[in-house]
């Protein structure tokens, strides 16, 4: 405005047209001037400007208002227009906001929501559960609202405010410190909290975050300070109150002051102070008491007790300090025990002058050495006697071993009665003079034990003895015995090894009385009574019990004995096993009972005391009529067979060969065999017995032997035919040496084997019997191989092309009854190894052995046809003796039938 009314000036100066406002002088003429143009913007950026002539307007632009409609730059200006605020939210829709612009709005998407720039740029909404999976945290469960979404928390979770944002742990222990109680300990977990109880408390319940609750200890554990202590509860534990002479250890509980250590009370020289619960007291050696249990002790006057030391007469007592002791007179001992009571000996009962038994068998100097110890205790010489006591023993054993070793004193009665009478009264003498109160000594033959109890009362309790073989069982009451108790008291038990044989004559009654008993127990079974005869051995060592107690004969209680047997046998209808003793020479069983039995040991149970055994009863039926009648029908028979074989073979020329020869001293030895066993088999009582057995065992053992070499020719028949036949010499060394060199061995190793007590046969002891079962068991084993070897190479021949059927049909009848003849005499001794345990089997054998004679007779003999022609020939010569012939001799057909089977000189083959 200022440059118009500029220009409007020059011009009225100068001459130029004067022209109104909003018109321009040009030429001298006014015309109208465009302020639109030139004074642009002169309405401002947010206006358009209209020119008018001589003036012009202003409008705003959309989107801008001013005042008045119409203005100009003087009048107004132009505002932009807020529509968002006008039109509010008819301009965007809910999902939008709107924004204010510069003559204009914008609509932008809210949060939560997205522009679709795809189509009509509308917002659509954001999923930030699937956008942002952990928005929520791992804990939250996220839920996508319009817009916006929503976090889920489990329990023990928590977010941040209007249930957005991550879940995240509640700290329970911080916020409720009392969640696990007034005594609990908060351990905050992973959306929970466990509680832990200190020592003392518990939780009441099984749930983890149970409150902790104070624990009871006195009510749960009443002894939880022991019975001298009170138990006083406190929060999470507990206090004792002890007792007087009772303080708390580190562990709460009362133990036991030990006054004797921190007090050292005075108990005298010889009191000990011994600690006591809650006190102590003064505790006295054997001669000393207290006047209470804290005083001091003080020595016991023993002596004024009256007879301590035995009669006035027999001991004088002298108090000592804590002790005392016995001087005992002429006549009496304690034997060197200065506490014992001094008692009476008699001496004269070890007199060697006395009985008989005393100096039997040379006993007569161990009878001496009783009677010399006894007076040397009598004039108190013994008075330290332990040593001598100990001396005296071991002479004992080994007198008695001397006396054991010489076999000739078991054969008298009166000789084992003296020893065994002779070491009851040793070990009664020897007993009080051993210082220990168990001794043990054993020698080459034998073996004792000795049990020594002192005091000044009787003794009470059982009391058991051993050796290797037996031991003794009984009690010290027993022992003692009901009489005067001298201050001592004695048990002992001596096993004899080497006395496991007496006197025939001490059997006699016991054998007698079992007998009859026996007897009658058979003929209630059965309806033919039948004698039984008892046949009595020694099954374990003999032994000897005794006591200090004189009165034995009768016990109030029976004392028990178990002995080992000498050798295992188990009980059965025929062996039984019966507890004896010694009495007077003699064995009797009265008194004692067997308890029990089996194979290795017998338990006796016997009321009163002496020499003990275990003996052995064989019963045996005595089957007068049937076993004798067959055993000498049989053997007769088998007998009478054999000596025909003997015959047969020895004088028919016509067969003699080499299986004839061996034929020929198979018979001869069976013969021999049987002929001694029906005389000599059951002369048991004579010396010759041991004989009967040898010769048994050599001639059986060479018959089993021509069984083998009949099995060995039979197989160079046939097998090895191009060798020579087996020479006479050879053969007769092999089947007569070395059966003979078996009995030779057999007899130096075992002499006593050859022999028994039931038969004269091999012993069963020591597994002697197998010196002739061993050789036949090899020989029948060879013989069934050779024998099979045979038959095989038979079926061979037999089958070839070009077979000699008369050579071998031969062989094969051979060979048949060369495996029968095996089969009967191999199958006897299968029953004749038990013959003498069992009848049954003393029947079979018995039938078997008088077979074999009439089997080989049969076979060899009736079954031969040549042997037929020559006894056909001798009958007719008897018969008819004009035509009687010199010597037996076979006729043209027996020799071609023969000779076939010869060997000849070019060959080698075998003869037959």
């Amino acid at each position: 405005m200022l440059l118009v009314l500029g220009l409007y000036l020059s011009t009225a100066v100068y001459g130029a047209p004067t022209c109104p406002e909003g018109l321009t002088s040009e030429n001298g003429q006014c015309s109208d001037d465009n302020e639109c143009a030139w004074m642009f913007p002169i309405c401002g950026l947010n206006a358009e400007c209209h020119n008018t002539p001589g003036s012009y307007y202003c409008t705003c632009h959309t989107g801008y208002s001013s005042a008045k409609g119409r203005f100009t730059a003087e009048d107004s200006q132009c505002r932009d227009i807020n529509e968002c605020w006008e039109g509010k939210d008819k301009l965007c829709d809910s999902s939008q906001i709107c924004t204010n612009t510069l003559g204009s709005y914008k609509c932008l998407c809210r949060d939560g929501f997205r522009e679709d720039h795809r189509g009509d740029h509308a917002c659509n909404d954001v999923d930030e559960c699937v956008e942002s999976p952990s928005v929520c945290g791992p804990r939250g469960t996220c839920r996508n609202t319009p817009g916006s979404y929503t976090c889920s928390c489990p329990e023990g979770f928590r977010n941040h405010g209007n249930n957005r944002g991550p879940c995240e742990d509640v700290d329970e222990c911080i916020e409720s410190p009392s969640a696990c109680g007034q005594n609990g300990i908060c351990t905050n977990t992973p959306g929970s909290y466990t509680c832990s109880c200190p020592e003392g408390f518990r939780k009441h319940g099984n749930n983890s975050r149970s409150p902790c609750k104070d624990v009871d200890e006195c009510k749960e554990d009443g002894t939880i300070c022991g019975p001298n202590g009170t138990c006083n509860n406190t929060p999470g534990s507990y206090t004792c109150s002890c007792l007087a002479g009772f303080r708390n250890n580190l562990s709460g509980s009362c133990e036991d002051v030990d006054e004797c250590e921190e007090n050292r009370p005075n108990c005298g020289p010889h009191g000990t102070c011994k600690n006591r619960p809650g006190t102590f007291a003064c505790e006295c050696p054997k001669g000393f008491k207290s006047k209470g249990n804290k005083a001091p002790c003080e020595d016991i006057n023993e002596c004024e007790r009256g007879n301590i030391c035995g009669s006035p007469l027999g001991g004088n007592c002298t108090n000592t300090n804590g002790s005392y002791v016995c001087e005992c007179g002429p006549g009496y001992s304690n034997y060197g025990n200065h506490q014992g009571k001094c008692t009476k000996l008699a001496c004269d009962g070890y007199d060697a002058e006395g009985p008989k038994e005393k100096a039997a068998g040379g006993l007569g100097r161990l009878w001496a050495k009783m009677r010399q110890n006894c007076e040397g205790l009598s004039k108190g010489k013994g008075q330290s006697s332990h040593a001598a006591g100990h001396g005296l023993l071991e002479d004992m054993l080994t007198g008695t071993d001397e006396f054991l070793s010489s076999g000739e004193n078991m054969a008298d009665g009166s000789k084992v009665t003296g020893l065994l009478t002779m070491m009851e009264k040793a070990m009664m003498l020897i007993g009080p003079q051993l210082k220990q109160n168990r001794t043990k000594m054993e020698s080459q033959h034998t073996e004792a034990e000795l049990a020594v109890n002192r005091g000044e009362a009787p003794p009470t309790g059982p009391v058991i003895l051993a050796t290797d073989n037996a031991s003794f069982k009984t009690s010290w009451e027993i022992a003692a015995g009901n009489r005067t108790y001298p201050g001592f008291t004695v048990a002992a038990l001596v096993s004899y090894r080497s006395l496991n044989s007496t006197p025939h004559s001490s059997f006699k009654a016991l054998r007698a009385e079992m007998e009859a008993n026996r007897s009658r127990e058979v003929q209630e079974e059965q309806e033919e009574a039948r004698r039984v005869e008892v046949r009595l051995e020694m099954a374990s060592n003999v032994v000897t019990a005794c006591v200090s107690n004189p009165d034995t004969h009768s016990l109030p209680q029976p004392v028990t004995l178990t002995l080992r047997h000498t050798q295992e046998n188990n009980e059965s209808a025929g062996l039984s096993y019966t507890c004896v003793f010694w009495d007077r020479d003699v064995w009797s069983q009265r008194g004692c009972v067997k308890v029990v039995s089996n194979s290795t040991h017998t338990v006796c149970s016997c009321y009163h005391l002496s020499s003990f055994a275990v003996l052995m009863a064989l019963y045996d039926i005595k089957h007068t009529f049937e076993l004798r009648l067959l055993t000498w029908v049989g053997l007769a028979v088998s007998l009478a067979c054999l000596l025909l074989c003997i015959l047969t073979f020895g004088l028919c020329r016509s067969i003699r060969g080499t299986r004839t020869t061996i034929h020929l001293h198979l018979s001869l030895c069976l013969f021999l065999a049987d002929l001694i066993f029906l005389c000599g088999i059951s002369r048991t009582q004579q010396p010759g017995c041991g004989v009967v057995a040898g010769l048994l065992h050599y001639f059986f053992l060479a018959a089993f032997s021509w069984m083998l070499l009949e099995g060995v020719q039979l197989y160079r028949m046939v097998v090895l035919v191009f060798h020579s036949s087996l020479r006479p010499t050879h053969m007769m060394a092999a089947a007569y040496g070395t059966p003979l060199a078996i009995v030779t061995l057999s007899a130096i190793a075992y002499p006593q084997g050859y022999g028994t007590h039931q038969h004269c046969w091999l012993s069963l002891e020591r597994g002697f019997i197998w010196a002739f079962f061993g050789p036949v068991c090899v020989i029948i084993f060879l013989n069934a191989f050779f024998f099979l070897i045979t038959l095989w190479k038979l079926a061979e021949k037999l089958t070839s092309l070009n077979p000699d059927l008369s050579n071998l049909q031969k062989i094969r009848s051979y060979t048949v009854t060369a495996v029968a003849q095996l089969c009967v005499l191999g199958g006897m001794w299968m029953f004749g190894c038990f013959m003498f345990q069992s009848v049954v089997m003393v029947y079979l054998f018995t039938i078997l052995n008088s077979l074999q004679g009439a089997l080989i007779f049969i076979m060899h003999c009736l079954m031969s046809k040549p042997v037929r022609e020559e006894y056909a020939k001798f009958l007719r010569g008897i018969c008819t003796p004009e035509k009687r012939y010199t010597d037996f001799t076979s006729n043209p057909s027996s020799n071609s039938s023969q000779q076939p089977l010869r060997s000849h000189q070019s060959t080698g083959q075998s003869q037959l």
